[in-house]
């Protein structure tokens, strides 16, 4: 997202210019047809086209490329790591995507918490805004969410994980709120009681 560029209604691929209805409800849309195991690849292109370029005719024999051009460049969310401090102020060593324990949001799965997140921090009603909140704008809201929402809260509960200075009711308790809050398609992780 740039602040001195508007925000993308129309892109040109392959010496053609094209609309596309990149509002937050269309792309979330998107993401629900890319997770309907029973389409093929190339059908889910299809669609997801069809419901971004609203119908425009385009070279079906590249239908994968388009698609792949209209994800990377306009859709894709990227996950940025943030930096965690220590208790002096130095940045924490981060953490390499390989030893990650699982996902700690998903945007289908969390949209109740998304949606109360917007209400408490933004005072706007994602309901709403179909049809008219750009996706980046959506993006940008999201990821600038604070630390005081339910989403930035399940987030934290998602991430813990037992120090030695927890106590034993603490931990507990966080191992409940994790069951709680647990991803489908995630396991939750289990505390070694022997830790500290």
């Amino acid at each position: 997202m740039r602040l001195n560029r508007g925000l993308v209604t129309s892109f040109i691929y392959d010496g053609k210019a094209y609309d596309i209805d990149l509002t937050f409800d269309t792309v979330l849309t998107v993401f629900d047809v890319l997770d309907d195991k029973r389409l093929q690849n190339e059908e889910s292109a299809e669609i997801c086209l069809d419901l971004l370029l609203q119908g425009q005719k385009y070279d079906k024999t590249k239908t994968i490329d388009l698609w792949n051009y209209v994800y990377k460049s306009f859709i894709h969310i990227e996950v940025k790591q943030a930096i965690e401090y220590d208790l002096e102020g130095n940045p924490m060593p981060i953490r390499d995507d390989d030893e990650d324990d699982g996902a700690l949001f998903d945007i289908v799965q969390d949209a109740e918490f998304i949606y109360a997140s917007f209400r408490q921090a933004y005072n706007i009603n994602l309901f709403q805004e179909r049809g008219k909140m750009h996706w980046k704008e959506f993006q940008a809201l999201l990821n600038g969410l604070p630390s005081d929402t339910i989403m930035q809260r399940i987030i934290s509960i998602r991430s813990w994980e037992p120090s030695k200075h927890d106590d034993a009711e603490y931990k507990k308790e966080m191992e409940k709120l994790q069951r709680k809050y647990a991803l489908e398609g995630t396991e939750s992780k289990e505390v070694d009681e022997g830790y500290g």
